[in-house]
């Protein structure tokens, strides 16, 4: 099995790029990836043959983050099936939502873009869904 390189990322930027998304590369292992229809942002971070990626959903006051939002969010009935949440302090009492999601690469070939563009996707779509699930909670806090 080939290594996962730092060009590696080359290969991934072009493949969206190729689908149609707006990527643009910062600190030479991070990709913004923009769908350019929704302007829906995420960004992808190789480390070894893994790809992580994230979408933040919104960033909101921690006191808005309730036991029952919490339950929500990881509730196995909650219709998000292909990612997973996460919090991120951000600073001045606010917290971001995340949608989070990764793929194990291994030689960069058609499977594994397959897989690359699946998770991508299953972010897009589960964005819409954490946004209806979660922030009429959010807002009314």
């Amino acid at each position: 099995m080939a290594q996962i390189t730092s060009s590696s990322l080359g290969q991934i930027h072009a493949l969206l790029a190729a689908k149609r998304y707006s990527v643009t590369e910062s600190n030479g292992s991070v990709l913004k990836i923009q769908e350019v229809e929704s302007g829906i942002s995420l960004q992808a971070v190789l480390e070894g043959d893994i790809l992580f990626l994230s979408l933040p959903c919104m960033v909101v006051p921690v006191s808005s983050i309730t036991p029952q939002l919490m339950r929500k969010m990881l509730a196995a009935d909650n219709g998000i099936s292909t990612s997973h949440f996460q919090l991120y302090d951000t600073g001045g009492g606010n917290v971001a939502v995340t949608l989070n999601n990764f793929c194990k690469l291994q030689d960069l070939g058609p499977e594994d873009e397959d897989d690359i563009l699946s998770c991508v996707g299953f972010l897009l779509a589960d964005v819409v869904h954490a946004k209806q699930l979660i922030g009429a909670d959010l807002h009314s806090a």
